[in-house]
């Protein structure tokens, strides 16, 4: 593997390692992805329990760990990203009953990561949906306790609401704790029509909207985006765009999506992610082939022209 490839802005999504996708793809996305620049892995402690054989999450984060002990010196060059909050309490509790995020949920949700992983820190931990049963600045507080203790080095915020991630902001200042600092929620080019969610959104602040967006430019948070790429319905003709993309708005999107990319010799796909790129957000990536993964890491060097944005950003 060369040393020298420019660092990629993307992320590698690995949602479905170990229950979709098989460990030895995983390893050999794994190994493709940092040769070519990667270095930001994604993952979740309850990743991904609806497709586990034991209704538990966990199966993601022991590969990746595996992969690493199998690699020891990946180590230093990727950064790895994980979720707490989702985990079912119990096979088939889901939604009713998960973890949440008090903080014995999230010291023990932590420990439960980082043994998988086969890390001693973690380079950033989510909270991956709102828990409204828990006040934010208690969640808050056993997200400094990691962060002071060098376990954790940066905190975010999946699919939350604007005003919390600003309390919880607020209060991480109060007490001069590491705030959130970056936002991970459903985007992509088309948008859905008023009062819908995309399929698997399961969250109601679980898409970006325009006061997300304003939120995080004004105060300087990153932008991760996941489902980028509506699981490849841009490019294969055998999935169909979901519904709740169906407006007059997603038609005039479309031709200007497709005539740039033939006008390009490129994917519609590998446009969508050059486009997020060139607002600041930063695609995840969950391809389970090669091939996907190297056409969606060729989308970052394209550069869109002014004149390609400006027509890409037309009205929806």
């Amino acid at each position: 593997m060369t040393q020298n490839s420019p660092a990629s802005p993307l992320v590698l999504g690995a949602m479905s390692f170990g229950t979709l996708v098989d460990e030895d793809t995983s390893f050999a996305l794994l190994d493709r992805f940092v040769e070519r620049g990667g270095t930001w892995i994604d993952t979740a402690d309850c990743y991904s329990f609806w497709t586990s054989d034991t209704g538990r999450g966990g199966d993601s984060e022991r590969v990746i760990g595996r992969w690493l002990a199998a690699r020891p010196e990946m180590r230093g060059r990727v950064r790895l990203s994980t979720k707490v909050g989702a985990e079912p309490l119990w096979p088939g509790s889901w939604p009713a009953y998960r973890a949440g995020l008090s903080p014995r949920a999230i010291r023990q949700a932590f420990e439960g990561s980082r043994e998988r992983l086969g890390v001693e820190t973690v380079d950033l931990l989510w909270l991956h949906q709102e828990d409204r049963t828990v006040p934010i600045e208690h969640t808050v507080d056993a997200l400094a306790a990691l962060t002071a203790q060098g376990e954790v080095l940066r905190v975010g915020a999946s699919n939350h609401p604007a005003w919390r991630v600003e309390r919880a902001r607020a209060h991480a200042a109060s007490i001069g704790s590491v705030p959130l600092d970056v936002l991970q929620l459903n985007s992509t080019y088309l948008r859905v029509r008023p009062g819908t969610r995309p399929p698997g959104v399961e969250h109601p602040f679980g898409v970006l909207s325009d006061e997300q967006r304003d939120f995080a430019v004004t105060n300087g948070l990153e932008l991760w985006a996941y489902t980028p790429l509506l699981t490849g319905a841009y490019d294969n003709p055998a999935k169909a765009i979901p519904e709740v993309y169906t407006h007059p708005g997603t038609d005039r999107r479309l031709a200007v999506l497709t005539r740039i990319a033939q006008a390009r010799g490129t994917q519609r796909g590998q446009i969508v992610l050059a486009w997020l790129l060139a607002h600041g957000v930063r695609p995840i990536l969950g391809g389970s082939t090669l091939a996907q993964l190297d056409s969606a890491l060729d989308a970052a060097a394209i550069d869109l022209t002014a004149d390609e944005l400006t027509e890409l950003d037309g009205p929806a």
